[in-house]
C-alpha cells in the first residue's frame, strides 16, 4: 500500500466511525422524552463541557481570532442550534428513515452554496455519484413519507433542518481553513447551546425537571454523535471539500434505518434493503472521484 491508499484508507476509516456515530442520534431522540430543543440544548453543552479540559492549550489560537471569525463562528453556532431544533422536532412527527431520507438534499444545498460563494466546481462523474446517493437516500424514506398531517409537518421541519445545515457547514469549511478543529467546535457548540438556551426560557421549559434516564441520553447524544460524529466532521472539513463531508453524512439514513429497525421495530422493505446499496455506492463514487487525499496525520 503506498502513501497515497494509505492516507485514503484513514480518511474511509474516519468517514465510517462518523457515519455510525451520528446514526445513532435518532434513535437516543427517539427514546428520550424531553422537549427536543432541551435534548439538544443539553447534547451541546454537556459536549462543550467535556471539551472544556482541553481550552486552555488552545487559548493562544482563541485570542488570535478576528471580529469577523466571531461573527462567522455566531452564524454557525446559530444555523447549527436551528438545526437540531428543527431536524429532531421532525422525529416526533415522522419516521426516522424519513426524516434522514429527507437530508440527503444536504450535499446538494452545500454543493450549489460552494459554487455560488467559492467558485468551487464538482466533477461530473462525481455529481453523478450525488445523484445516485440522493436516489438511494430518498428512496430509503420513500414509503414513510406522508402527504398530509403530522407526518408532512415533520418532513418539512426535516427539510428546513437541512437547509440549515447546509448553512452551518458552508460556514465551517469558511473557519477550518485557518481555525482549529478544537476552538472551531467548542465555540460552536457553546454558541448554538445559548441560542437553544435561549429558546427553551421563553417557550417555558424546564431546565432541570428531568429523570436520570433523560440525562443519560443527553450524555450519550454529547459523546456518541457529537463529539464521535459532528467534532469528528469538522475535523476533516480542513481536509475535505465541504460538499464531500455533507456526501459522507449520507450515510446516515442507512445507519439509522438499520438501527431502527433493530432498536425501534421500525420495518425495513426490500426497497429500502436496495436503496441502501444504492446510496453507499453513490457515496463511494463521489468521494472517489473529488476528492485528492490531503494528509492529515502530518
Amino acid at each position: 500500500m503506498n502513501r497515497l491508499q494509505l492516507v485514503r484508507s484513514q480518511l474511509w476509516l474516519l468517514i465510517l466511525i462518523g457515519i455510525i456515530a451520528i446514526s445513532f442520534s435518532s434513535i437516543f431522540i427517539r427514546w428520550s422524552e424531553a422537549p427536543v430543543s432541551i435534548i439538544a440544548m443539553y447534547r451541546l453543552f454537556l459536549t462543550a463541557l467535556l471539551l472544556l479540559p482541553l481550552l486552555p492549550k488552545h487559548w493562544p489560537d482563541v485570542k488570535r481570532l478576528s471580529l469577523k471569525d466571531w461573527h462567522l463562528l455566531f452564524w454557525s453556532g446559530l444555523t447549527l442550534g436551528l438545526h437540531f431544533l428543527l431536524w429532531m422536532g421532525s422525529l416526533r412527527y415522522t419516521t426516522v428513515a424519513s426524516s434522514t431520507a429527507i437530508m440527503s438534499l444536504e450535499p446538494l444545498l452545500v454543493m450549489l452554496g460552494s459554487f455560488l460563494l467559492f467558485g468551487h466546481r464538482t466533477k461530473a462523474s462525481a455529481i453523478l455519484g450525488m445523484t445516485i446517493a440522493m436516489i438511494g437516500a430518498l428512496l430509503i424514506g420513500w414509503g414513510d413519507w406522508g402527504l398530509e398531517g403530522s407526518a408532512l409537518y415533520g418532513d418539512v421541519l426535516s427539510f428546513l433542518g437541512t437547509a440549515a445545515v447546509a448553512v452551518h457547514m458552508l460556514v465551517g469549511k469558511t473557519l477550518r481553513e485557518h481555525i482549529s478543529a478544537f476552538v472551531y467546535s467548542f465555540f460552536v457548540f457553546v454558541l448554538a447551546a445559548v441560542v437553544l438556551a435561549f429558546y427553551n426560557a421563553a417557550a417555558g421549559y424546564s431546565f432541570s425537571a428531568y429523570p436520570p434516564k433523560e440525562w443519560g441520553l443527553f450524555l450519550l447524544l454529547a459523546v456518541v454523535p457529537t463529539l464521535f460524529g459532528h467534532y469528528l466532521f469538522n475535523w476533516l472539513l480542513k481536509y475535505m471539500s465541504a460538499t464531500s463531508v455533507s456526501m459522507s453524512v449520507l450515510g446516515e439514513p442507512v445507519g439509522a434505518t438499520l438501527l431502527a429497525f433493530l432498536l425501534l421495530g421500525e420495518p425495513v422493505t426490500w426497497l429500502q434493503a436496495a436503496a441502501g446499496s444504492l446510496l453507499i455506492f453513490g457515496v463511494w463514487l463521489f468521494l472517489t472521484v473529488n476528492e485528492k487525499a490531503k494528509n492529515p496525520f502530518e
